[in-house]
C-alpha cells in the first residue's frame, strides 16, 4: 500500500529495506525529544529502538505504517489487531506510535498515516478503532478530533513526564465504507 505525492509516501511495510531501520529511529529520537516520547520520557539506546522496531515486524497482529517526506523516514503508525484469544474485542483495532518528526510536521503525513490505517483496518473487517493519547499532544488531538476520533475518557494520572503527571485521553471511531 503505497501514497504518494510530490513529498509524501506512506507505505505498509513487512521488513526494513536498506536503510530504513536507522531512519525511522533517527525520526523515532527526534519525536521522543521533542515531546511525542509514545512511552519514552527520553531517546533509549540505538539498540533499543532497534530491537523495538524489529520485534514490531515479528508481531502478525501488528501492522507497521511508515511515512516519508521528501525520500527520508519520517514518521510511523501501527494499527494494531486484537489477539485471536480476545474474542470480545474481535471487532476492535487500535493505534500506537503515532508520529511525526518535528521537522516533517505540517506537511499532512500525520493525516495520511492515520487513513493509511482506518483503510487497513476497515478492509481487514474491523469497525472501530481506539487510540490514546497525552494530553500535552495538541496537534495530535486536534488532528484525532477533526478525523472524526469521540473522546470517551480522561485519565488523570495517563504518564508521568519530567517528573509531572500528565493526563491522557481516550478516543475512537466507528469504522464505515467510504462512499
Amino acid at each position: 500500500m503505497t501514497e504518494k505525492n510530490t513529498k509524501l509516501s506512506v507505505n505498509l511495510i513487512k521488513k526494513f529495506s536498506a536503510g530504513e531501520l536507522q531512519e525511522l529511529c533517527k525520526a523515532t529520537e527526534e519525536a521522543i525529544t521533542s515531546g511525542i516520547g509514545f512511552s519514552w520520557i527520553k531517546p533509549p539506546p540505538r539498540q533499543n529502538l532497534e530491537n523495538y522496531w524489529k520485534g514490531v515486524l515479528a508481531m502478525p497482529q501488528r501492522n507497521l505504517f511508515i511515512g516519508s517526506f521528501e525520500g527520508a523516514v519520517a514518521a510511523s503508525l501501527q494499527l494494531v489487531f486484537p489477539n485471536r484469544s480476545n474474542e470480545a474485542s474481535s471487532f476492535s483495532a487500535s493505534i500506537d506510535t503515532h508520529f511525526v518528526s518535528p521537522w516533517a510536521r505540517g506537511h499532512g503525513l500525520a493525516r495520511r498515516l492515520l487513513e493509511a490505517g482506518e483503510d487497513l483496518a476497515f478492509k481487514s473487517g474491523f469497525s472501530q478503532i481506539l487510540l490514546e493519547v497525552r494530553e500535552t499532544q495538541e496537534r495530535a488531538i486536534s488532528l484525532y478530533e477533526s478525523a472524526e476520533y469521540n473522546k470517551w475518557g480522561t485519565l488523570p494520572a495517563y504518564h508521568i513526564v519530567n517528573k509531572k503527571v500528565v493526563s491522557g485521553s481516550f478516543y475512537y471511531k466507528r469504522l464505515e465504507s467510504k462512499k
